[in-house]
């Protein structure tokens, strides 16, 4: 359930840096920095750099509505970043045994 988000990759002239395209804005206007995986996960853009973060390739993060700006630690891949952008809004992916909430 939910939808994947469409993301072209585009090479920056700067060494270590990629820009992700995507068919959504995650901020709006807003620009959103990290230098680090930030404490609160309370907009689009601080769950994707989370997520990025997380993978132990990125050391900085920019977001600015519909574009991901990520700066690559030495010799990291940026493909499967990619694919975690594409499922920010998965929420249901097959094979995946339901929850129940509990009272």
């Amino acid at each position: 359930m939910g939808q994947p988000v469409a993301v072209t990759i585009k090479r920056s002239a700067e060494a270590g840096r990629v820009r992700f395209e995507l068919n959504r804005s995650l901020t709006g206007q807003e620009h959103e920095q990290y230098d680090s995986a930030p404490d609160r996960e309370d907009t689009f853009g601080a769950v994707v750099a989370v997520r990025l973060f997380a993978t132990g390739g990125v050391r900085a993060v920019h977001v600015l509505s519909n574009v991901v700006t990520v700066d690559l630690v030495p010799g990291a891949d940026a493909a499967p970043l990619a694919q975690i952008i594409t499922d920010l809004y998965q929420y249901w992916k097959p094979g995946m045994v339901p929850t129940v909430p509990t009272a």
